[in-house]
């Protein structure tokens, strides 16, 4: 097998084999929305979702099941075997500790947990990882969160996101954790755009100075497009395309959360103006994606070919916040 992808956006919750999910609901005690695989199936389906508070309404079961240190670990094994399934030769793989506590794990233990399932399924098939770890930007407890963080910053944790709903809970609440995973070396991921809007970016950019930006498709309303593509952009596009701020796109996801028709979505406008654009998958689960079906959406509606998917790896490999690995990443994506 050959590895030559890199996914940036990838969440452990969000990425659970349905069978797994009606083994460890059983052995917890966990009630679920449908009792077989079918039905579970079709539950998870966030096709006709509409927005993202909808679309994240699914997470509730799948964090339930994900609350011992077995559990995780299994979980962890099995996404980092699926991405070697996608040809992923690289992948940063995000959660939220401080969702995983109700089965008496310490926060310490819910992350080594995924380290060891990421570290023992990435040795046995070549795949490379790295966690990032979510504080929930609606609560209060981004600092702590920061602070494990950074416990972990030479173990496997290579960054620091804020994550869950954007409207009314700006990023900017969340610097004093920001800088706390600063401090630390970690690399910055925001999801912004995804649902709050320009602002939500700006404050993701200007206020807390991003790496990178998780979804980031909102910015096309900080541009003027005429005739399909973009001729102008206003103060936030300017300084996300002029500083090669890479956007973390999760094309299907987004048409869920959204309820567009592809046609709708900004990649390849956004792509033509000159912003840096990465291909990720989201929530394998919600969506029922991979990259192999982000490619060949992409590829049908905009025409985008080979070449661009290895130009969408290489932008990828270079925001990668395992630094030291970049140069190998990059020559696993290849040239176009």
């Amino acid at each position: 097998m050959t590895l030559t992808r890199v996914s940036l956006h990838e969440h452990l919750d969000g990425a659970l084999r349905p069978a797994t999910i009606l083994e460890l609901a059983a052995a917890s005690g966990h009630r679920l929305p449908a009792d077989d695989l079918d039905g579970l199936i079709a539950y998870f389906d966030q096709t006709g979702a509409g927005s993202l508070p909808r679309y994240l309404e699914a997470f509730a079961h799948t964090v339930a099941v994900m609350q011992t240190a077995t559990s995780i670990e299994r979980v962890a094994v099995e996404m980092i075997e699926d991405l070697a399934s996608d040809d992923v030769a690289y992948a940063e793989i995000r959660f939220a500790p401080m969702q995983h506590l109700t089965g008496g794990l310490s926060l310490e233990e819910v992350v080594q947990s995924a380290i060891a399932g990421c570290a023992r399924a990435g040795s046995a098939t070549g795949v490379r990882w790295g966690l990032i770890l979510d504080a929930i930007r609606s609560e209060r407890d981004s600092l702590e969160v920061a602070d494990l963080a950074g416990r972990f910053a030479d173990g496997g944790v290579v960054g620091f996101d804020l994550a869950g709903r954007e409207l009314g809970f700006p990023p900017d609440d969340h610097l004093a954790a920001i800088r706390r995973a600063r401090e630390f070396g970690l690399g910055l991921t925001i999801h912004a755009g995804e649902a709050g809007g320009v602002a939500s970016i700006a404050g993701a950019v200007n206020r807390c100075g991003t790496d990178r930006i998780g979804h980031g498709i909102d910015i096309i309303d900080d541009c003027v497009v005429k005739d399909g593509r973009i001729v102008e952009l206003g103060p936030v596009a300017s300084v996300v395309q002029a500083r090669g701020i890479p956007l973390e796109v999760c094309p299907v996801s987004n048409l869920q959360t959204k309820g567009w028709k592809v046609d709708r979505h900004p990649v390849a406008m956004l792509d033509d103006a000159g912003f840096t654009i990465t291909i990720s998958p989201d929530n394998r689960l919600m969506s029922g994606t991979t990259l192999d079906r982000e490619y060949s959406l992409l590829s049908e509606a905009f025409g985008f070919g080979p070449a661009d998917f290895v130009r969408f790896n290489q932008n990828a490999a270079r925001a990668a916040f395992t630094y030291e690995d970049r140069a190998e990443i990059l020559a696993a994506v290849g040239s176009a």
